[in-house]
């Protein structure tokens, strides 16, 4: 399946400034593969070391939350869209999130 990925600012140094990419798979661990194979280290900022959505990660399917359906195994459609959104933190917490780093 070819999905459209968001790609916020803050990641966009991976993707050589672009905000929307393309990747591939059935599912969301199977998009964030098709990213990292394309912009390696992405999925790192993504994802933690049990390939879960970090904490202060939000995925989208369209308007779902991956967490509130089948998280990184959510099914993903022909021509989705897929936005990754950090979570918003101020102060030295947000300097301390993996995806801001």
């Amino acid at each position: 399946m070819s999905v459209t990925v968001r790609v916020p600012t803050i990641l966009r140094s991976y993707t050589a400034g672009a905000a929307e990419v393309t990747a591939s798979g059935a599912t969301v661990v199977e998009v964030l593969e098709s990213l990292e194979g394309r912009f390696p280290g992405i999925r790192d900022r993504i994802t933690d070391e049990d390939g879960e959505i970090r904490r202060f990660v939000n995925v989208y399917l369209g308007d779902e939350d991956i967490r509130f359906a089948d998280g990184v195994r959510t099914a993903v459609t022909q021509g989705a869209v897929m936005s990754v959104i950090p979570a918003v933190a101020g102060g030295s917490e947000a300097a301390q999130l993996p995806c801001c780093r």
